[in-house]
């Protein structure tokens, strides 16, 4: 049977509490003066929605009673904090957020899959530049197979999920794929994906996102969040992957 393991970047591949969501915060407190905190992101990302950090940071403003300005000048305002540069530019050039990102994973943690028998991939909300950034540049694999915004519906919408299976997997209908991500939004992606297309095995796997803590009661009430969304099985992080593959393949 194909076997196909797609993933996330977001708080999967990498750490984006000193970026994406510090990008958030910024715009947000630009717009209003303030600055919303990680545990009300955190119960926003929680609905399932608002897996655009754009469409995110009006929705905050929003609740926080103020005059929404147009959507693209706050992705501007939005971009100058994350990338801080022309996201199609050379990367080089970049000044924002974006270069405070720790990566969870190394390039080995690829080749180990391939060497356990699956096929991988990636599934992204990320603006390609970004996307493309981390993947290619800083972890170097090579024409990495990806859809990232814009090049199908946001998530919780499975067609992504499903066009990107579709392009890697023999069986265009069946075969398995597991999903690793870090929101509802990307749990109920794999819950969509099952009734838009039950020929296939989807599987849900989920991580909280690294910024908390083991243990904490935030970080607990957070993963029952994804397993009452649907989420087959919480790892404690993306390395731990290798572990549920291996279990997998009896290794």
């Amino acid at each position: 049977m194909s076997q196909l393991l797609l993933f996330d970047i977001d708080g999967v591949i990498r750490d984006v509490a000193g970026s994406y969501r510090r990008a958030l915060q910024a715009t947000v407190k630009h717009y209003s003066g303030w600055t919303p905190s990680p545990a009300v992101i955190d119960a926003l990302k929680g609905e399932g929605r608002w897996n655009n950090d754009w469409d995110a940071s009006l929705e905050l403003l929003r609740r926080h009673g103020v005059n929404l300005p147009e959507r693209q000048a706050l992705i501007e305002i939005f971009s100058g904090f994350y990338f801080g540069g022309d996201p199609d530019g050379d990367p080089s050039g970049w000044q924002g957020f974006i270069r405070d990102e720790p990566l969870l994973v190394s390039a080995d943690f690829f080749r180990v899959i391939h060497h356990l028998g699956w096929i991988w991939g990636f599934v992204s909300g990320a603006e390609p530049p970004s996307a493309r950034f981390v993947l290619e540049q800083r972890l170097q694999l090579e024409t990495p197979p990806l859809i990232a915004m814009g090049d199908a519906p946001d998530k919780p919408d499975p067609r992504g999920l499903i066009q990107l299976s579709n392009s890697l997997l023999n069986d265009k209908t069946g075969g398995s794929v597991a999903y690793l991500g870090d929101t509802v939004a990307d749990v109920q992606t794999v819950v969509n994906a099952r009734t838009t297309c039950p020929e296939r095995c989807w599987i849900s796997l989920a991580v909280p996102p690294p910024h908390l803590q083991p243990g904490s009661p935030e970080r607990q009430a957070y993963e029952q969040q994804l397993r009452d969304a649907g989420a087959d099985h919480i790892l404690p992080d993306t390395r731990s992957a290798i572990q549920w593959l291996e279990r997998q393949t009896g290794r």
